[in-house]
């Protein structure tokens, strides 16, 4: 039976795993099982393999530099489990006794806490980027319809039809303006909430691209979990949102011979997304093959007008803002070769009744 030393240390967060001056696993908890990708049975009087790394280096290498008197203590490591996952952990390495001795090493997964963090970050920026939108809106909008109305009221003035042709320009060009500050501000219709199935969005966004470009120059890959409920959404929204995304797909993938897009959904369960918790959340990744995102680019992707240089770089900042409006977000990770964009959407508690067909 455990002893309670055992216990306590078995119900930490943290992995504590210990060494003696041989550099042998003597004693590993259960958090550090789970961390490393190992079982304490494997591991008990072994040294650690060298395929378990931090920060490129062996742990093995780390736990001998702290044997020697060395306090070794890294933020934010990238730790390589036994069975290549890599992760994100804060690592301590500290020795204990007299020498030569024993090691005692904690590890502290951060990707959750980091992912959460980035979330908050990215939900303020959005939010931020609305005020000063439609501050900026309102300033531009305003000056806008008088230079419109002035130029209509000299139109009706004039008699030379030379002269009515640049009457006509500042008029075009008012509304253009104006068009383009109301893309930017997004869709101002409401959403018309009801319970829908996400494949269906997405079996609609795979045909409208397939239309669109032709099936000859992209494979769609479905990678559906069909046990995914019901969600609460508008239909006509989320279909906008995700088509925005595949679209910029396309755009990146243009000339590729061997373009590949993966849509993939996935249950993820007591999920937190900025600062609510859901206990299922559902997880719609598009995935594409192309030469990734400009890495100067990754920060501020989301923001209006930021573009590669095709179309006006609205896409992205609508899909946000469209499905922050359900409660979710949009996520970005890119390198070249894969690209994906992670949407996550918050499922209801309990499978919505068949009655309640649209509501706010």
């Amino acid at each position: 039976m455990p002893c309670p030393e055992t216990r306590i240390l078995d119900s930490l967060a943290t992995g504590v795993l210990v060494f003696d001056e041989h550099q042998r696993v003597v004693y590993i908890n259960q958090m550090a099982e789970a961390l490393l990708g190992v079982s304490s049975r494997h591991l008990l009087g072994q040294h650690l393999e060298p395929l378990i790394q931090c920060e490129s280096e062996d742990i093995s290498a780390l736990v001998r530099q702290a044997s020697e008197g060395q306090v070794i203590g890294k933020r934010g490591a990238s730790l390589v489990r036994a069975d290549r996952e890599i992760i994100t952990i804060d690592c301590v390495l500290t020795h204990v006794g007299e020498e030569p001795a024993d090691v005692i090493l904690e590890l502290t997964q951060v990707d959750r806490q980091l992912r959460i963090n980035r979330e908050t970050q990215l939900i303020s920026q959005q939010a931020a980027t609305k005020d000063l939108l439609r501050g900026l809106a309102h300033e531009i909008k305003n000056p806008l319809g008088g230079l419109r109305g002035a130029a209509q009221l000299l139109a009706a003035e004039l008699s030379d039809p030379e002269l009515e042709e640049y009457t006509g320009i500042i008029i075009a060009e008012a509304d253009r303006l104006k068009a383009l500050v109301d893309n930017m501000l997004g869709p101002n219709r409401r959403p018309e909430y009801a319970p829908l199935n996400v494949h269906h969005v997405l079996e609609r966004v795979r045909n409208l691209i397939l239309a669109e470009y032709g099936a000859d120059n992209v494979t769609i890959i479905r990678d559906y979990d069909p046990s995914i409920p019901e969600l609460v959404g508008d239909m006509d929204q989320l279909i906008q949102a995700m088509l925005n995304i595949v679209r910029n797909a396309m755009n990146a993938l243009a000339g590729q011979p061997d373009a590949r897009i993966r849509l993939r959904t996935r249950i993820a369960r007591n999920f937190t997304i900025g600062d609510a918790r859901h206990r299922l959340v559902a997880r719609v990744e598009i995935q594409d093959n192309g030469p990734g995102i400009p890495e100067a680019l990754r920060e501020t992707l989301f923001l209006p007008m930021v573009t590669s240089g095709q179309g006006q770089g609205l896409g992205l900042s609508i899909a946000q803002s469209l499905i922050t409006r359900h409660r979710g977000l949009i996520e970005c990770h890119s390198e070249p070769g894969d690209t994906r964009f992670t949407i996550l959407l918050p499922l209801p508690e309990q499978r919505p009744a068949a009655s309640t067909s649209k509501g706010r």
